[in-house]
């Protein structure tokens, strides 16, 4: 998967087209992500007084494909897509294809 935790990326279709955001979580079975800030949906939510939640319309992040993400480099912030060694060749650092700087902190 080119796509973890924390990395930051760019969305390249849909209707959150264009917007940037930190990955939250990746689902490998499904292949799909949830980006901050990203594909927001309303979700009616029953109050439980019990847990201390509140009631209402609450909006949060979907899923996204990971084929509509793109990672933003680091470094000179460009979307970018990462390069790795081939197998045997060392450790699996993801590197930037444009400035050549590690991807992974």
């Amino acid at each position: 998967m080119h796509v973890r935790a924390k990395d930051v990326v760019l969305v390249l279709s849909g209707k959150s087209r264009g917007r940037r955001g930190q990955v939250l979580s990746v689902d490998l079975e499904k292949k799909r992500a949830v980006v901050e800030g990203v594909n927001l949906v309303k979700k009616h939510q029953r109050a439980n007084p019990q847990k201390g939640v509140q009631g209402g319309i609450v909006e949060r992040e979907a899923p996204v494909a990971v084929s509509v993400l793109m990672l933003v480099c680091p470094k000179c912030s460009e979307p970018t897509r990462a390069r790795r060694p081939a197998k045997g060749k060392g450790p699996g650092v993801r590197t930037c294809r444009r400035c050549s700087t590690s991807m992974d902190k």
